[in-house]
């Protein structure tokens, strides 16, 4: 999977496409210094995203950020 692109929004969120996903945007918040999956806008001409689409959507954009360190070492991940 990798990001078609991303764009920043309000109140410490941020909105991103996904090639397996194109046609569903997913929103993401920051919590603490990392970021999270709050929402996908699910479009029925993308398949059903699963829990596993959504770490790997997380562990991407964390990355692109620059916050992938702080998203490794959160509390689940120890």
């Amino acid at each position: 999977m990798e990001i078609l692109d991303y764009s920043y929004l309000k109140r410490r969120a941020m909105k991103a496409w996904f090639d397996e996903f194109p046609n569903s945007p997913v929103i993401f918040r920051i919590i603490g210094h990392y970021y999270f999956v709050y929402r996908v806008m699910w479009s029925n001409d993308d398949p059903i995203v699963e829990r596993k689409s959504l770490i790997e959507m997380e562990r991407l954009i964390n990355r692109e950020l620059g916050t992938e360190d702080a998203y490794l070492k959160r509390k689940r991940m120890v």
